[in-house]
């Protein structure tokens, strides 16, 4: 799916780590959330509350969850699950990460 029909979008960016990572929160026809966005050149650890799937639209990520201790890589088309109250470090180097985070 290229696109989110019938969704109300926040105007208010949430941007993180000085601006590394911005995104906009969406809320679908049924009430469900997503956010949309882009995190630049950087390692950066994110913590969760809710169960997370950040799924990869464009460029490339390497992902070390919370008690892993192996780097795994994901590109377009890809996606990985955090689960809640858990945190993950990310790696973006080279082109931007685009990504859609859906919480559960």
């Amino acid at each position: 799916m290229s696109q989110f029909d019938n969704v109300a979008v926040a105007k208010q960016a949430n941007v993180y780590f000085d601006g590394k990572c911005v995104s906009h929160s969406l809320t679908l026809a049924d009430g469900s959330k997503k956010s949309v966005g882009v995190i630049l050149p950087s390692t950066l650890t994110f913590n969760t509350g809710a169960p997370e799937i950040m799924e990869t639209v464009a460029g490339t990520c390497r992902v070390k969850l919370a008690g892993e201790s192996e780097w795994k890589a994901y590109g377009a088309g890809q996606s990985f699950n955090v689960p809640g109250n858990s945190s993950f470090d990310i790696e973006v180097s080279g082109e931007p990460y685009h990504y859609v985070c859906h919480f559960a």
